[in-house]
């Protein structure tokens, strides 16, 4: 998946205006225009398509966090300059913030389904012995099962 595919299926999960995506990154203490969030979210055949990095994405699940739960106290973690499908799993995660249990209780709306132990795999270290990456089918079936829970 790509990340301007990711921020496509957010938008619509939550039907974000332009306005509301500005705000987002905002929170993040990013600064985008409203051209920039238009040209990520063309399609990939677009002329003026272009394609969101690493520390955009992270910057906009940055900002849905701190909309969502509020700003942490004390220094603010720096932004992701490698993103991983296992990080925006997290992310999104503590975003919307759910449990285990919640989460695969929502795969197996779209019959998708995970061990309690698959799933923590994915919010361990890389360095962990039990680790496991987070592959574009289960970040895919988590975020249509997210807009099936969202937009239904």
């Amino acid at each position: 998946m790509t990340y301007n595919d990711i921020l496509r299926r957010i938008r619509y999960t939550f039907d974000c205006s332009d306005d509301e995506m500005i705000e987002l990154f905002a929170h993040a203490d990013v600064s985008v225009t409203r051209e920039q969030i238009s040209n990520w979210l063309k399609k990939d055949d677009d002329a003026d398509y272009k394609s969101m990095g690493d520390e955009e994405l992270a910057s906009f699940l940055n900002g849905l966090i701190i909309n969502n739960r509020g700003k942490r106290e004390g220094v603010q973690p720096p932004v992701e300059t490698k993103l991983t499908n296992n990080i925006i799993f997290r992310k999104l995660k503590i975003a919307l913030d759910f449990k285990d249990d919640d989460i695969l209780s929502l795969l197996e709306t779209v019959d998708f389904r995970l061990s309690r132990h698959e799933l923590s795999a994915f919010f361990r270290k890389p360095t962990h012995k039990h680790y496991r990456e987070c592959k574009d089918q289960i970040l895919r079936n988590f975020l249509n099962a997210l807009q099936n829970q969202h937009r239904a």
